[in-house]
Protein backbone atom coordinates (compact mmCIF):
# COMPACT_ATOMS: atom_id res chain seq x y z
CA UNK A 1 0.00 0.00 0.00
CA UNK A 2 1.37 3.48 -1.22
CA UNK A 3 2.12 5.98 1.43
CA UNK A 4 1.19 9.11 -0.08
CA UNK A 5 -2.87 9.31 -0.59
CA UNK A 6 -2.79 8.19 -4.37
CA UNK A 7 -4.96 9.88 -7.46
CA UNK A 8 -8.47 9.58 -7.02
CA UNK A 9 -8.79 9.37 -3.84
CA UNK A 10 -10.83 11.15 -1.55
CA UNK A 11 -9.00 13.78 0.44
CA UNK A 12 -9.05 12.57 4.55
CA UNK A 13 -11.39 14.54 6.68
CA UNK A 14 -9.83 16.85 9.70
CA UNK A 15 -10.42 18.80 12.47
CA UNK A 16 -7.80 21.13 13.21
CA UNK A 17 -6.56 24.17 15.69
CA UNK A 18 -5.77 27.45 13.37
CA UNK A 19 -3.66 30.07 13.91
CA UNK A 20 -6.59 32.84 13.84
CA UNK A 21 -8.43 31.15 16.80
CA UNK A 22 -11.08 28.88 15.04
CA UNK A 23 -11.09 24.94 14.73
CA UNK A 24 -11.35 24.07 11.38
CA UNK A 25 -12.19 21.21 9.52
CA UNK A 26 -12.53 19.88 5.54
CA UNK A 27 -16.16 20.68 5.40
CA UNK A 28 -15.34 24.34 6.16
CA UNK A 29 -14.18 24.78 2.90
CA UNK A 30 -16.88 22.47 0.72
CA UNK A 31 -17.75 26.39 -1.09
CA UNK A 32 -13.88 26.61 -2.73
CA UNK A 33 -14.38 24.30 -6.15
CA UNK A 34 -10.67 23.74 -5.84
CA UNK A 35 -9.08 22.99 -2.42
CA UNK A 36 -4.70 23.21 -1.78
CA UNK A 37 -3.46 21.41 0.80
CA UNK A 38 0.09 21.64 1.96
CA UNK A 39 2.02 20.24 4.40
CA UNK A 40 4.62 22.90 5.63
CA UNK A 41 6.26 24.32 9.07
CA UNK A 42 7.76 27.02 10.13
CA UNK A 43 11.57 26.82 10.05
CA UNK A 44 12.25 24.13 7.00
CA UNK A 45 14.54 26.57 4.38
CA UNK A 46 13.17 25.23 1.32
CA UNK A 47 9.35 26.80 2.50
CA UNK A 48 11.00 29.70 3.69
CA UNK A 49 12.35 29.75 0.31
CA UNK A 50 9.07 28.90 -1.47
CA UNK A 51 6.78 31.28 0.39
CA UNK A 52 6.09 33.92 -1.74
CA UNK A 53 6.19 32.01 -4.70
CA UNK A 54 3.02 30.18 -2.93
CA UNK A 55 1.30 33.55 -1.83
CA UNK A 56 1.54 34.65 -5.39
CA UNK A 57 -0.15 31.49 -6.37
CA UNK A 58 -3.02 31.41 -3.80
CA UNK A 59 -3.73 35.02 -4.67
CA UNK A 60 -3.62 34.29 -8.44
CA UNK A 61 -6.20 32.05 -7.93
CA UNK A 62 -8.00 32.92 -5.12
CA UNK A 63 -10.49 35.23 -6.89
CA UNK A 64 -11.46 31.82 -8.88
CA UNK A 65 -12.27 29.81 -5.68
CA UNK A 66 -9.29 28.32 -4.70
CA UNK A 67 -8.70 28.16 -1.13
CA UNK A 68 -5.42 27.17 0.62
CA UNK A 69 -5.23 25.12 3.67
CA UNK A 70 -1.73 24.73 5.17
CA UNK A 71 -0.67 21.92 7.63
CA UNK A 72 2.37 22.04 9.99
CA UNK A 73 2.54 18.40 11.53
CA UNK A 74 5.99 18.12 12.64
CA UNK A 75 6.91 17.13 15.83
CA UNK A 76 7.77 19.92 18.48
CA UNK A 77 9.41 18.40 20.61
CA UNK A 78 12.79 17.96 18.25
CA UNK A 79 11.65 21.31 16.90
CA UNK A 80 10.18 23.61 19.13
CA UNK A 81 10.02 26.38 16.72
CA UNK A 82 7.59 24.52 14.74
CA UNK A 83 5.21 24.81 17.69
CA UNK A 84 1.69 26.41 18.00
CA UNK A 85 2.68 29.95 19.36
CA UNK A 86 5.39 30.25 16.71
CA UNK A 87 2.90 29.39 13.95
CA UNK A 88 0.75 32.40 15.45
CA UNK A 89 3.95 34.62 15.07
CA UNK A 90 4.57 33.62 11.75
CA UNK A 91 1.19 34.20 10.61
CA UNK A 92 1.05 37.43 12.12
CA UNK A 93 4.56 38.72 10.82
CA UNK A 94 3.52 37.53 7.09
CA UNK A 95 -0.10 37.40 6.78
CA UNK A 96 -0.11 34.81 4.60
CA UNK A 97 -3.64 33.72 2.39
CA UNK A 98 -4.20 31.05 3.90
CA UNK A 99 -5.57 29.17 6.59
CA UNK A 100 -2.63 27.72 9.08
CA UNK A 101 -3.29 24.63 11.04
CA UNK A 102 -1.62 22.45 13.74
CA UNK A 103 -1.78 18.91 13.12
CA UNK A 104 -0.31 17.89 16.53
CA UNK A 105 -1.07 13.95 16.67
CA UNK A 106 0.32 13.71 13.29
CA UNK A 107 -2.28 11.79 12.37
CA UNK A 108 -3.49 14.17 9.38
CA UNK A 109 0.27 14.13 7.67
CA UNK A 110 -0.05 10.08 8.27
CA UNK A 111 -3.57 10.20 6.77
CA UNK A 112 -2.52 12.37 3.56
CA UNK A 113 0.90 10.29 3.79
CA UNK A 114 2.24 13.82 3.46
CA UNK A 115 6.52 13.50 2.64
CA UNK A 116 8.24 16.52 2.64
CA UNK A 117 7.64 20.38 3.34
CA UNK A 118 5.81 21.46 1.59
CA UNK A 119 4.30 18.36 0.38
CA UNK A 120 0.87 20.04 -1.62
CA UNK A 121 -2.13 17.95 -2.55
CA UNK A 122 -4.71 19.56 -5.20
CA UNK A 123 -8.30 18.43 -4.60
CA UNK A 124 -11.30 19.32 -7.07
CA UNK A 125 -14.63 20.22 -6.24
CA UNK A 126 -15.66 16.46 -5.04
CA UNK A 127 -12.23 16.55 -2.86
CA UNK A 128 -10.71 13.93 -5.14
CA UNK A 129 -7.16 14.12 -5.23
CA UNK A 130 -6.08 15.46 -8.66
CA UNK A 131 -2.18 16.22 -8.13
CA UNK A 132 0.11 16.12 -5.56
CA UNK A 133 3.60 16.75 -5.23
CA UNK A 134 5.99 19.95 -5.29
CA UNK A 135 4.79 23.33 -6.09
CA UNK A 136 7.83 24.35 -7.67
CA UNK A 137 11.21 22.84 -9.11
CA UNK A 138 13.23 24.76 -6.50
CA UNK A 139 11.74 25.76 -3.64
CA UNK A 140 15.27 26.78 -1.77
CA UNK A 141 15.92 29.04 -4.19
CA UNK A 142 12.75 30.55 -6.33
CA UNK A 143 15.03 32.96 -8.51
CA UNK A 144 16.18 29.46 -10.39
CA UNK A 145 13.05 28.12 -10.70
CA UNK A 146 11.88 26.62 -14.29
CA UNK A 147 8.46 25.14 -13.63
CA UNK A 148 5.58 26.35 -10.95
CA UNK A 149 4.25 22.43 -11.40
CA UNK A 150 1.43 23.80 -8.94
CA UNK A 151 0.19 26.93 -11.25
CA UNK A 152 -0.01 24.62 -13.87
CA UNK A 153 -2.05 21.82 -12.05
CA UNK A 154 -4.29 25.12 -10.36
CA UNK A 155 -4.69 26.67 -14.47
CA UNK A 156 -5.75 22.84 -15.87
CA UNK A 157 -8.37 21.82 -13.02
CA UNK A 158 -10.02 25.33 -13.16
CA UNK A 159 -10.25 25.47 -17.09
CA UNK A 160 -11.98 21.58 -16.63
CA UNK A 161 -8.66 19.77 -18.25
CA UNK A 162 -7.34 16.94 -16.45
CA UNK A 163 -3.72 17.81 -15.28
CA UNK A 164 -1.19 16.96 -16.94
CA UNK A 165 1.54 16.05 -14.92
CA UNK A 166 -0.12 14.84 -11.50
CA UNK A 167 2.28 13.61 -9.62
CA UNK A 168 5.67 14.68 -9.05
CA UNK A 169 8.46 14.45 -5.64
CA UNK A 170 7.74 16.91 -2.98
CA UNK A 171 11.14 19.05 -2.99
CA UNK A 172 12.08 19.97 1.11
CA UNK A 173 12.92 18.82 4.31
CA UNK A 174 11.04 15.53 5.53
CA UNK A 175 8.50 15.57 8.03
CA UNK A 176 9.28 15.54 11.24
CA UNK A 177 8.05 12.68 13.14
CA UNK A 178 7.13 11.65 16.55
CA UNK A 179 10.07 9.95 18.28
CA UNK A 180 12.27 9.03 14.92
CA UNK A 181 15.17 10.39 13.66
CA UNK A 182 15.41 14.03 12.09
CA UNK A 183 15.94 12.33 8.14
CA UNK A 184 13.54 9.31 9.04
CA UNK A 185 10.81 8.44 6.28
CA UNK A 186 8.84 5.66 6.57
CA UNK A 187 9.95 2.80 4.30
CA UNK A 188 7.17 2.90 2.12
CA UNK A 189 7.06 6.69 2.03
CA UNK A 190 9.46 6.60 -1.64
CA UNK A 191 6.33 5.76 -3.87
CA UNK A 192 6.21 8.94 -5.74
CA UNK A 193 7.73 9.71 -9.12
CA UNK A 194 11.98 9.05 -9.03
Amino acid sequence: MAFTLELGAKAPAFTLPATDGRTCSLDDFSASPVLVIFFTCNHCPYVIGSDETTRATAEKYSSRGVSFVAINSNDTAAHPDDDFDHMVSRMREHRFPWVYLHDQTQDVARAYGALRTPHFYVLDRDRTLVYTGRAVDNPKDTDKMTVNDLDRALAEVIEGRPVSVPVTNPIGCNVKWRGQDAHWMPPEACDLVL
